[in-house]
């Protein structure tokens, strides 16, 4: 494979909505640069990015895909992404590899949840944008809409680089030539607005441009990359993957207008720890030391463990030895490779701007920072913003003996996915949460092909609590005689609920050595027996504070045996009287959502015993409803905000409080306790 210096490399993100032709487009620009002899299709399982069994089975991305192409003497590296929500942190992952997000727009469905979010995202990381506008030859479509619409979300910035012409069979340049025939608008006018708002950001060049009128696009090279840095332009490109129309068009914006990696903005390092972290900038320099970002980690049934990275300084060889963040013990680069899909393409070098992957190296894990100097450790990519993983359910495997395999194997999975979680929950449950159904299921299905390992599924138990209303008293005396040396031990104590939040207290105000020092500690084991399994519901116990203010003790029998027996029930004995109840979890809950769902969405969060507390325009026809619910009214609340929305809406939530749950749950969860205890017994 030829060798490609920094300057004549490009990177994009081919990011946005999931049905907008992402992968149709990147097949297409592999087949115009001639990397590809034919274009494969989605439906028949064929394109070079969905290789995976599990993409082919459902007809759309689920994991990011590295593509690469070369057109007029430059390499343009392609990471193309999911654009559905359950698997869109492989799309923001994707974001610090590249200089810049081609935001994917169908021209039949407009501006959609995921493109404005992907819009939103690429702005915040500093990266340059250009919206492509896919299916220009659909069937009833109005580009000059969907353009009016692309400006009215994301801004007047938006501007056409070329537009379609003969009804979408082919698109005309707007920059390079002033002049021409388009189905909308005028080629002349968009080419006057586009140097208008180029040369806003250079005062000589607009001196200029006002002394004589025009200027030569050879020119605007340096202002035009200025003014995307700034995000004061962003060009929309027309363009039907399907046919190829605007594929020469397109390549040649990549080539001739987008940054090189000495030229976009640069990245998000930090060096050092904490407060003490300061902003750092690696130097696009192949002769400096290495310096590059683990951006994507994919455990490859063939070769392993494959860790994928961005290169922003120095020169990685196969004989490089790269120290992975701040481990000590380096590793040498064996065999160094380059993405073409599912294909492993070895190559000799990777300078920056080059993604590249190395293999069997155990310690790498997404978000590292690889370097090959002592003095480059602390170094960190400023953190990506990922949803919050909110669907749930607890797994366990059905083959007895594959309780061992079953927590390496969700590592693995977890090793590949940030948007994935592992929980073990103090109910002895394993938990796996995801971003929804569709991104669990892909997740349980690769674990049963790819690892032959099978589990069954149910949704998570409640993390329910109790507490107690009220003071009280409680006593226990111990006593057990068995020929032998005897077990003696008494107890009095007196209980208080702390406020919400409060936890636990173990208070010893016994005087007078009634129960010996030596001992008390088994009276708090015996007492926070009960905390882990409360009486009540068999939840866990909080929000109580617990004096020991007496007792007995016999200087022959009294052992600590007998003093946790004795701590134990006095503590039960006095919850009893203290009128217990069960606490439910409220959580706070965000839906972002059209502007029109709004009615429907707040509807349905007061019908699940939820508040709303405000909401606030986020863009264009986007709303964020924030509120408080009780955790167990929303299960299945994501296919219920799919539903609602058309697939549009997203949501989060965190843990706000607990708060006292409604009398017939709790005399629900404590019949069911009850029924549980006697099962127990009476086997």
């Amino acid at each position: 494979m030829a060798n490609y210096a920094t300057e004549h490399i490009r990177t994009v993100a081919l990011v946005g909505q999931g049905s907008a032709g992402k992968t149709t487009l990147a097949e297409a620009l592999l087949v115009k640069a001639g990397a590809l002899p034919a274009a494969g299709s989605v439906e028949r399982g064929t394109t070079v990015s969905d290789f995976d069994p599990l993409e082919k089975q459902y007809l759309h991305s689920l994991r990011s895909a590295l593509l690469h192409c070369e057109t007029r003497g430059t390499r343009v590296h392609i990471v193309d992404t999911p654009g559905f929500p359950d698997f869109i942190g492989q799309a923001i992952g994707a974001l610090d590899a590249v200089e810049t997000a081609g935001v994917v727009v169908d021209a039949q469905a407009g501006v959609e949840m995921i493109t404005s979010r992907m819009m939103e995202w690429a702005g915040k990381r500093g990266l340059c944008r250009i919206v492509i506008v896919n299916k220009i030859d659909a069937d009833h479509v109005d580009l000059p809409a969907v353009l009016a619409a692309i400006q009215g979300a994301f801004g007047k910035e938006c501007l056409p680089i070329n537009l379609p012409a003969d009804g979408g069979k082919r698109v005309v340049d707007c920059f390079f030539n002033p002049s021409g025939e388009a189905d909308f608008s005028s080629v002349e006018a968009a080419h006057r607005a586009l140097v208008d708002q180029v040369v806003e950001v250079d005062e000589d060049l607009m001196s200029l441009y006002l002394e004589q009128g025009e200027i030569e696009p050879d020119q605007l090279h340096a202002p035009f990359e200025k003014a995307l840095r700034e995000g004061h332009l962003v060009p929309v490109c027309f363009v039907s993957a399907r046919t190829g129309a605007g594929m020469t068009e397109l390549l040649q914006v990549f080539d001739r207008l987008l940054p090189n990696p000495t030229e976009g903005n640069p990245p998000l390092f930090t060096k050092g720890e904490g407060d003490a972290a300061t902003e750092f900038r690696s130097e696009p320099d192949p002769a400096k030391h290495v310096l590059a970002h683990v951006f994507k980690v994919v455990m490859d049934p063939f070769v392993g463990k494959l860790g994928i990275f961005r290169v922003h300084q120095g020169t990685v060889t196969k004989d490089t030895q790269l120290f992975v963040g701040d481990g000590r013990k380096p590793f040498k680069v064996g065999h160094l490779f380059m993405l073409q899909g599912g294909k492993n393409v070895e190559i000799d070098r990777a300078v920056p701007g080059d993604l590249a992957a190395v293999a069997k190296v155990d310690e790498i894990e997404f978000d590292c920072v690889l370097h090959d100097s002592h003095d480059e450790d602390q170094i960190h990519m400023k953190p990506l913003e990922f949803p919050t993983p909110m669907h749930g359910v607890a797994i366990e495997p059905k083959r007895r003996g594959d309780e061992g395999r079953i927590s390496d194997v969700l590592h693995r999975m977890i090793a590949e996915d940030p948007t994935l979680k592992l929980e073990q929950t103090n109910l002895n449950e394993t938990v796996l949460w995801g971003l929804g159904d569709l991104h669990l299921r892909s997740v349980l299905e690769r674990m049963a092909t790819q690892f032959k390992l099978e589990v069954t599924t149910r949704p998570p138990r409640i993390p329910y609590r109790e507490t107690i209303t009220s003071a009280a008293e409680g006593h226990h005396r111990h006593k057990k005689q068995t020929g032998g040396a005897g077990q003696f031990g008494e107890v009095y104590l007196k209980i208080e609920p702390l406020p919400r939040g409060g936890g636990f207290e173990f208070v010893n105000t016994v005087k007078g050595g009634a129960i010996p020092t030596s001992l008390i500690p088994a009276v708090q084991k015996g007492i926070e027996q009960v905390l882990s399994e409360g009486p009540l519901a068999g939840f866990p116990l909080q929000d109580v504070r617990v004096n020991v203010y007496d007792g007995k003790y016999h200087p022959v029998d009294s052992k600590e045996v007998a003093f946790v027996a004795a701590g134990r029930k006095a503590f039960l004995d006095a919850i009893a009287k203290a009128k217990p109840i069960v606490l439910e979890p409220v959580v706070g809950i965000e839906v972002n959502c059209p502007a029109a769902n709004m009615g429907d969405v707040t509807g349905d969060l007061s019908s699940r015993r939820g508040q709303v507390t405000g909401t606030k325009t986020m863009q264009a026809g986007v709303l964020a409803v924030t509120g408080l619910a009780p955790l167990v009214e929303l299960d299945g609340y994501a296919a219920r905000l799919k539903s609602m929305t058309g697939g549009q809406g997203a949501w989060s939530m965190e843990l706000s409080h607990y708060e006292q749950a409604p009398p017939v749950l709790q005399q629900q969860l404590s019949a069911e306790y009850a029924k549980h205890r006697r099962h127990e017994e009476e086997a």
